[in-house]
């Protein structure tokens, strides 16, 4: 491998200043470069032109892959939070942009809960220090001295763990870096205080959903009846219900007690559990807490229950705790199902087979772009553990980019260090930020004849209860629409406003809501809740 270039051509330069912008949370400006001329210009005789006109005129051949033909999981598969209704937003975008008249000037999408993307600023120290050594890694020369200074004995010790080349454009372990991997053990130990975290437990992945499907996917076996079931809530994250899909496992609904905040209740699992066990063998247990879309947070009597159930029916335990950060209502505390696993004592601890999963994209951090993410996987069979680091060994390895990420987010600053109090400042401006829209969410929401809103006590999304009159739901039949999907439509053609019909993530039959991302800024977020209540009002008064 050859060392930094100091020379540069202009298009490596401009290239390198699109990168910097990039960094910094800026959109670049990246003016084109002349393209060099092309060697000659193929000419076409008329005889070669009469054949080719010819060939066109062919009837063409019946394609390969149809609807028909392919593969019928991968059709079954929905996602709705980037579906029918956000390509819908993106038709309106371009119309927008043509001059196309509308009620509305701009398309709000707050379907999706991509932080940077809705205005907040990258943290100073997540971005300027992944980025330094990116650079420094790359063999990028233009970065400080001081910066490389910075991290030169961090880079000696963790750049060279990248590949033999000391570059982050190679490949690394399948596994993840080895010690990014002894990081993130540090952090959980920190986080759980002092329960032990084993570096081999760990698995650097593309994000958190490379993780959860992955796991699943060496879950699932069977046929018949003894196929394997997976127990997600309802609502749930539409991840879940695409990866049983695209698995052809079989879904297994347990739902949410809305009346009482969205609370997970034991004796639901267990009705769910048993009505299962007639059509299919449940195996999985998943809990998304924080929930998404639903923002509950889980109290200590509340895990230990679902340990204790997972422990009595020998269920493998899948803890999605990416908004771990995000906890907003007074009164309620994040506690990771490690940490109440190993308080519950070793019966619990030395048997339950749990697999929990953070990410870069959720907390105050919002890098969704980086694709970092790490599973810690305890009690996992010796033989399993061969069998999943083989699984994950077909994709290579997660992207080095974002692995780098991940280790910057399980090293935060610490008191005395140069950028503690700019860190510290910036996290609790962003999370305070998150915790008064989420108030002013719930309390605008339910101001509103015919929406009822609970309390978002974490991560960053309403989950709102609407009325849908009963002319509406006729005319959402007559368009072959889900009521709510109808209701959400309308709503992004009068208002320009983007979000998601609780369809898509499941719910109580005859109820209807839709999943919004607080994640706006506060006066545009206002400006959005003022529209969606002006909306319900006349939608009620139109098919009342």
């Amino acid at each position: 491998c050859k060392g930094p270039r100091v020379h540069r051509s202009g298009r490596e330069d401009m290239a390198l200043r699109c990168a910097a912008s990039l960094a910094a949370g800026r959109q670049p400006r990246c003016p084109r470069l002349p393209r060099p001329a092309r060697e000659g210009t193929v000419r076409w005789s008329s005889a070669a032109k009469a054949s080719a006109v010819k060939i066109n005129e062919k009837a063409s051949r019946e394609k390969i892959l149809t609807l028909e033909s392919m593969n019928p999981q991968v059709k079954a598969v929905e996602y709705a939070v980037r579906g029918p209704i956000v390509l819908k937003a993106g038709e309106i975008e371009k119309e927008l942009r043509k001059g196309i008249k509308k009620p509305f000037t701009e398309v709000i999408k707050a379907n999706i809960g991509d932080a940077h993307a809705m205005g907040q600023r990258p943290i100073t120290f997540l971005r300027q220090d992944s980025f330094d050594i990116t650079s420094f890694a790359c063999g990028i020369t233009f970065i400080s001295s001081q910066a490389i200074e910075k991290f030169t004995s961090l880079l000696h010790i963790k750049i060279s763990n990248i590949c033999t080349c000391n570059f982050l454009g190679s490949y690394s372990a399948s596994q993840g870096i080895n010690c990014i991997r002894e990081d993130v053990a540090s952090y959980i130990k920190r986080r759980d205080g002092g329960v032990p975290a084993d570096p081999d437990n760990i698995y650097l992945t593309t994000g958190a959903s490379d993780g959860i499907a992955t796991i699943l996917k060496i879950l699932v076996s069977g046929g018949g009846k003894s196929r394997t079931g997976v127990m997600i809530p309802i609502p749930q994250y539409p991840l879940y219900s695409a990866a049983i899909s695209e698995l052809d496992a079989i879904q297994v609904n347990y739902y949410l007690d809305e009346e009482n905040c969205w609370a997970l209740d034991v004796n639901e699992l267990r009705r769910s559990l048993n009505e299962a066990k007639a059509y299919c063998h449940p195996k999985v247990l998943c809990i998304i807490n924080p929930g998404n879309p639903t923002g509950q947070v889980q109290n200590r009597k509340c895990i230990e229950d679902v340990i204790h159930f997972a422990w009595e029916e020998k269920l493998f335990l899948l803890a999605d705790e990416v908004y771990q950060d995000n906890v907003y209502s007074e009164g309620c505390q994040f506690h990771s199902f490690k940490k109440i696993l190993y308080e519950m004592g070793p019966e619990y601890y030395n048997n339950v087979e749990l697999a929990s999963f953070h990410s870069t994209s959720k907390g105050y951090m919002g890098e969704c772009g980086y694709r970092g993410g790490y599973m810690e996987v305890i009690n996992l069979h010796p033989e399993i553990k061969g069998q999943l680091v083989k699984l994950l060994s077909v994709r290579l390895c997660p992207p080095v980019s974002g692995q780098a990420a991940m280790d910057i987010v399980v090293n935060p600053p610490i008191p005395g260090e140069e950028s503690y109090s700019q860190f510290i400042k910036e996290k609790e401006s962003v999370l305070n930020n998150l915790a008064k829209k989420a108030k002013l969410t719930e309390d605008m929401f339910n101001k509103v004849p015919g929406i009822h809103c609970n309390p978002l006590q974490g991560a960053m999304y309403a989950f709102p209860r609407i009325f849908i009159p009963s002319k509406a739901i006729e005319e959402a039949k007559a368009h072959k629409m889900a009521p709510d999907m109808f209701y959400c439509m309308k709503l992004l053609e009068e208002t320009g406003i983007c979000v998601v019909p609780g369809s898509g993530f499941g719910q109580r039959e005859g109820s209807y809501h839709f999943r919004m991302t607080i994640l706006p800024p506060v006066e545009k977020l206002k400006i959005l809740l003022e529209k969606v209540k002006d909306f319900h009002i006349k939608f009620l008064e139109k098919y009342a």
